[in-house]
């Protein structure tokens, strides 16, 4: 059976290609090595199931690795602490015994915990179910380290704290009194562990106090660099020979996606079967180039999956989060990065957000897309007339194939001046660029994307970086401050157009001076041309 490329479940080195995770392991095992009780907090489809089941591999010549999934438990095993504790008792019995065989026979204490299971009308406490999992650990002729996947879909309960605070209260008493004890906790899941407050309880007890306060910081980089995107397309490559040129393809992977792991195996996945029609070595090569990558981008934004459902989901659940990532879109705010704001805590822990530079942007390109046809897709939205217009005019912009970027400009100035000329200073601040993305849309929609380049967002700019059919279009929009001002703007434009290999650029101005001459006109700075069009 051939590899395959794989963002369902667990990878499996034999069964998919991978990228090496020998280096993030190694930095995992040191952390256990040195006791360390840590989270590994990463959002959706992350990998951290993977590199969980990796490392009880590596693992397990030294320890002895119990590995949990926390979403073997339902809903009512947290319905009081006896009920938890037995349901505790049988998954961990359940995990050792899978991984070794004979271990019953090994530690009699553990036979005493599965007969706990047997008899669920015994009373057992925490108190009790640590006191043989105490036993065990001193018992082991290994350390015994404890990993937990899922971990977070216990976190509004409250038994679940009480078990977080019995975890940290051995793990005080083993630093104080030399207690033996778990080796390393490893809990894992979307959601931190450590963010979590007690609940009140009616007697005022355990107020505010974090149950995981002593967790080591996990900063072991999950997210795939380009050279790992290139190790694993060279693994590809040993196989299927298409003659791929692999620092392009994973270049353009890496700059779509940030290294998300999932949308990384997504690209190479579609790219592999659904570009490639045939499984044929010509259908392969064919597939493994700029135009197979921009038709793979093109099919993964039109997709439906569990990971856009739930990052759409969250919008909707979380009214702040949708606040902060509309402005973060379509305002060009510049905001700081800022852990204590409840909103950015939970969309940097969801994975929609990074931090560059010490403010937060988009966490990758695909994410950002996906929001912004997300948000321009809104009944709102396309009852507006600047959408209209955009659909009455959207045929007269393609030219044998080819995008006509200085005609949509042209158009766009005339319906948005006949629209809007009207309006507020700061209505056209808010609204202008998301205007023009919304003019766009319908004209490239389905054969072109676009994104808008991080590095240049800010108040006052914008690069918008337009894909249609392997040819790029930057279109720089900005709000006008003087010509001074614009004449940086023009150089930092011609800058940009160098990083991009190309000569020709084009620039949007929302521009509030009354002598202002809008329109269309060329600028010809040295050999390159910016089409600037004025509203």
């Amino acid at each position: 059976m051939r590899k395959r490329f794989n963002i369902t479940g667990l990878c499996i080195p034999a069964k998919h290609y991978m990228v090496d995770l020998s280096n993030r392991l190694a930095e995992i095992h040191s952390m256990v090595d040195e006791g360390s009780y840590f989270s590994i907090n990463r959002g959706r489809q992350f990998g951290k199931t993977t590199i969980l089941h990796a490392l009880t591999k590596v693992l397990s010549d030294r320890y002895l690795v119990v590995h949990l999934d926390f979403q073997a438990l339902g809903s009512a095993s947290y319905k009081d602490e006896n009920t938890f504790s037995v349901a505790f008792a049988s998954i961990f019995v359940r995990g050792l015994s899978i991984a070794n065989e004979n271990v019953l026979e090994e530690y009699p204490v553990l036979q005493t915990l599965r007969d706990i299971d047997a008899s669920p009308s015994l009373q057992f406490d925490l108190r009790k179910l640590f006191y043989l999992l105490l036993t065990f650990c001193q018992s082991s002729k290994k350390p015994v380290v404890l990993i937990i996947d899922e971990a977070d879909s216990a976190s509004n309960n409250q038994v679940f704290l009480d078990f977080l605070a019995q975890l940290r209260n051995y793990y005080l008493e083993r630093e104080a009194l030399g207690t033996i004890t778990f080796q390393s906790v490893i809990l894992a899941g979307v959601y931190d562990i450590r963010n979590l407050k007690r609940k009140l309880r009616s007697n005022d007890e355990h107020k505010l106090n974090s149950p995981w306060n002593i967790a080591a910081k996990f900063n072991v980089k999950m997210s795939f660099s380009k050279d790992d995107i290139e190790g694993m397309l060279m693994d590809y490559e040993k196989d299927y020979h298409t003659g791929m040129d692999v620092l392009e393809i994973a270049g353009l992977i890496y700059d779509d996606t940030s290294g998300y792991p999932y949308l990384v195996s997504a690209f190479c996945k579609l790219i592999d079967e659904e570009v490639s029609t045939e499984d044929t070595p010509e259908s392969r090569k064919n597939a493994w180039t700029r135009d197979g990558f921009f038709q793979a981008e093109r099919m993964l934004l039109e997709e439906e999956n569990t990971l856009f459902d739930s990052l759409i989901g969250k919008l909707s659940d979380i009214p702040e989060l949708n606040t902060l990532i509309r402005n973060l879109l379509f305002t060009g705010s510049n905001t700081v990065y800022n852990a204590d704001l409840p909103a950015i805590n939970i969309a940097a822990m969801l994975g929609f957000i990074k931090k560059h530079h010490h403010t937060i942007t988009i966490a990758n390109r695909i994410f950002e897309t996906r929001l912004y046809n997300f948000y321009l897709s809104a009944a709102d939205m396309q009852n507006l007339d600047i959408y209209k217009a955009s659909q009455r005019d959207k045929n007269q912009f393609i030219i044998d194939g080819h995008l006509n970027m200085r005609r949509i400009l042209e158009k766009f100035v005339e319906h948005f001046h006949d629209l809007y000329k009207d309006s507020p200073q700061t209505f056209i601040e808010d609204t202008g660029r998301k205007f023009f993305l919304l003019y766009l849309r319908p004209i490239i929609n389905g054969t072109g994307n676009y994104y808008i380049e991080s590095q240049t967002r800010d108040l006052c700019r914008t690069d918008v970086i337009v894909d249609y059919r392997g040819e790029q279009f930057i279109i720089e929009t900005k709000i006008w401050h003087g010509n001074e001002y614009n004449k940086r703007g023009e150089q930092q434009l011609i800058d940009y157009l160098d990083a991009y290999h190309k000569d020709k650029g084009y620039m949007l101005s929302f521009n509030f001076n009354k002598k202002k001459q809008i329109g269309v006109h060329d600028i010809v700075i040295g050999n390159k041309i910016i089409i600037e069009a004025v509203v």
